[in-house]
């Protein structure tokens, strides 16, 4: 039975005391009305104490850490103080209206936390006459308390928000899908309000962006001239047999002549559709920067706008890591799949993966086959992003790579390398890497000149300097020089590439040693070819001498 209530508000902690609770008639009219009204509802629980929040910070604080789950100290120091003297005869349960942080409250100071129906009907008693219970508030405190709190609250979230870059590339692929749409319809329409004009240009030029670029740069076609031609085979990729093509069309076109509005409206409509396709190419590389930024294996693995529309579906990186191979199967034909599911046919083999050259290079019997070996690559490509410290694309090439030789499998039969193969090779890629990159730092290191000391000899150093002098010269000792000693020479300081040279000849000796070293035991351990020979003569002698022994035997008998 609850016996105390932990109510939380934008304001501070509060502790409410359940005097009175109706647990058979609960549901009933009369007790649900009895909670709206305070006359009533102030006779079941009592406010035995309220800990307001010192500030906006701390309110902001405490509300992250109860979202969380998380005890701080100081509803810790609240709890403890109103709720750790409880005894057999009055045993103190308190209603928590989240689980996770009753289990917390429970493990930190041994309190009985319940999260029951009862419970959540007395908080929502509490948070309706809360600016009554709680004393020294007034009506609008908690109403400005609570909206403050939510703004900087939600603000917060979204500042700390980890999808943060993922939500970039969903909103520039979704733009791109926009654009692609947008561009094919504007090119449809001037073709066809040109087309009144030079109806035998849609023929001659066939792409949208060069079809806008030609209309732009023609204008009206009587004005266009053999002048114009260089100009207009530049535009044409240098193509000057089109360019007289297209001149020698203008000259006997059957379209009908416009006004200088009309080619005025048609030429800035042109301009805007070109303008649009450029847009759409920067996109392209902003949006296969951000990819080999944020998922390289993933990209390198299915190219950047396959992979950039698996994360809008999913809505991040990582819930599409949390996703199963086969749930990134089928990502994108849900419809599909639950008509399947409802007529009791045959379910989607493929979703978004569809677009990928694998499964368009496979053959008709073996498309599942690859869809589903594709999407168990995705998935560990996807994590393999996600989790990575330093994420890098060579995962992704190891795991096109697998499913290039599952292709050749299914073609030509040849036995494809295990996962675990491939993966071992790459770390240990990467370990060489970190090595080369270490050796580098120690080559630059070495490279670096000796800091020179600028400190003067100290005059003790002076002193102890004559002294010896003075000594060696009271010493009659002659110290005869060798003539015919050189002195020692003094080593020459060695280039970077010249550091470089000897360490990789030092590896490559060491080697060597151990290739023969490994030659020579292998040697050693086997025996030569004549005495081989003469064990196996010996062997055969002793088994016919057996034979004839048994065959004396047998004619004695």
């Amino acid at each position: 039975m609850v016996s105390h209530v932990l109510f939380e508000s934008a304001s501070g902690y509060a502790i409410f005391e359940v005097k009175f609770v109706e647990d058979i008639g609960a549901k009933t009219p009369a007790v649900q009305d009895s909670i709206k009204d305070l006359a009533k509802f102030g006779k079941m629980v009592n406010l035995q104490s309220f800990s307001p929040f010192k500030s906006a910070a701390q309110a902001l604080e405490n509300a992250n850490d109860v979202s969380e789950g998380i005890v701080n100290d100081h509803l810790l120091a609240l709890l403890e103080l109103n709720l750790t003297k409880a005894s057999k005869k009055s045993p103190v349960t308190l209603a928590v209206a989240d689980s996770v942080l009753a289990s917390n409250i429970k493990s930190a100071l041994n309190i009985n936390c319940e999260v029951s129906e009862r419970g959540q009907e007395l908080l929502r008693g509490i948070r309706l006459h809360a600016s009554k219970l709680l004393k020294g508030l007034q009506d609008d405190d908690l109403k400005k308390a609570q909206l403050g709190l939510g703004h900087s609250y939600s603000r917060a979230k979204l500042k700390f928000n980890v999808n943060r870059v993922d939500n970039m590339i969903i909103q520039a692929i979704a733009l791109l899908d926009q654009l692609d749409k947008d561009v094919n319809l504007f090119s449809m329409r001037i073709r066809e309000w040109y087309g009144y004009h030079f109806p035998e240009l849609v023929k001659l030029v066939p792409d949208n962006q060069l079809y806008a670029r030609v209309v732009q740069f023609i204008g009206d076609k009587e004005t266009l001239t053999e002048e114009k031609l260089p100009d207009l085979a530049s535009l044409l990729d240098d193509d000057s047999i089109l360019a007289q093509n297209i001149l020698d069309a203008a000259r006997g076109s059957m379209g009908s002549s416009l006004s200088e509005i009309d080619m005025l409206n048609i030429s800035s409509f042109a301009l805007r559709v070109v303008s649009l396709s450029e847009y759409r190419k920067s996109l392209i590389s902003y949006l296969s920067e951000k990819m080999n930024q944020v998922a390289p294996s993933l990209t390198a693995l299915l190219g950047e706008r396959i992979s950039a529309r698996l994360i809008s579906h999913a809505g991040s990186l990582t819930n599409l890591s949390k996703y199963p191979a086969s749930t990134v199967q089928i990502l994108g034909a849900e419809k599909a799949l639950f008509r399947a599911l409802k007529t009791k046919g045959n379910t989607p083999k493929y979703g978004l993966l569809y677009h990928s050259t694998f499964i368009g290079r496979a053959g008709p019997k073996h498309k599942g086959r690859i869809s589903r070996f594709l999407a168990n690559k995705c998935s560990i490509a996807s994590r393999i992003d996600c989790y990575s410290d330093n994420p890098t694309p060579k995962f992704g090439e190891a795991l096109r790579a697998q499913v290039e030789e599952r292709l050749n499998y299914f073609d030509k039969g040849e036995a494809p390398t295990k996962n675990s193969e491939t993966m071992r090779k790459v770390l240990d890629a990467l370990a060489l890497e970190e090595k080369e990159k270490e050796e580098d730092r120690d080559v630059d290191m070495d490279a670096a000149e000796p800091i020179l000391t600028t400190l003067e000899a100290s005059p003790s150093a002076k002193k102890d300097k004559k002294r010896k002098k003075r000594k060696s010269e009271d010493m009659d000792v002659d110290i005869e020089e060798d003539e015919d000693e050189e002195p020692k020479a003094k080593k020459p300081k060695l280039s970077k590439e010249e550091k470089k040279a000897l360490k990789k000849a030092k590896k490559e000796k060491e080697k060597a040693e151990a290739e023969a070293v490994a030659t020579a035991n292998a040697v050693a351990a086997e025996p030569p070819k004549k005495e081989k020979k003469e064990k196996d003569k010996t062997e055969k002698k002793e088994k016919k001498d057996k034979k004839e022994k048994k065959e004396k035997k047998g004619k004695k008998d």
